[in-house]
């Protein structure tokens, strides 16, 4: 259970697995011929093809106002991947952005704006070869994200729609691979 404090009062929102460890059941991929996402060790594995072909992974329900929290672990190549929310115009990068070659994890990524608002502290927080968690709460047009239990960045999108999967990118053009565990949701 996620407790979250807001405008003075405490939440308690209760989080629920959308990932059995086993198959990837409630997930939807596309393109949909898939063969980047596997269930390996019980964790969602994803590895670009030699083609480089990229690739989202997307849960079959839809969400309103939720939280989504998520254990991933930093691959082989140049990890360029996110989270998408509710639509693929809001991302919250996972590793190196290709267009500014540097590190951009907690940020949100929004077509024709790119990274609008830079996560804090990331650096020090970010662990590159071990296991990190992150935490988005999803809440009208506004995400705060958390990445191994510190708040990095808030950010106010403005087209965002009021309901929509969520997504987990592997960005096209690149050698790459990231796993990825632990997921729950829980809606506000």
């Amino acid at each position: 259970m996620a407790l979250i404090v807001n405008q003075g009062f405490a939440q308690k929102v209760k989080m629920k697995s959308i990932f059995n460890g086993k198959t990837l059941k409630g997930w939807t991929v596309t393109p949909e011929d898939n063969i980047w996402w596997e269930v390996k060790d019980g964790n969602i594995h994803t590895e670009n093809d030699p083609t480089k072909t990229g690739s989202t992974l997307w849960t079959n329900k839809e969400y309103g106002d939720f939280i989504v929290e998520l254990d991933f672990l930093m691959g082989k190549g140049t990890v360029d991947s996110g989270v998408f929310l509710r639509t693929d115009k809001d991302q919250i990068q996972i590793g190196i952005s290709g267009s500014l070659k540097r590190d951009m994890t907690g940020s949100p990524y929004i077509p024709g704006k790119s990274y609008p608002k830079e996560a804090s502290g990331v650096k020090e927080l970010l662990k590159l070869n071990d296991w990190n968690t992150m935490k988005i709460k999803v809440e009208g047009q506004i995400y705060t994200v958390w990445l191994n239990g510190q708040e990095v960045v808030t950010y106010q999108s403005e087209n965002m729609p009021e309901k929509g999967p969520i997504g987990l990118q592997l960005h096209p053009s690149n050698e790459m691979s990231i796993d990825f565990k632990n997921i729950k949701v829980g809606k506000l």
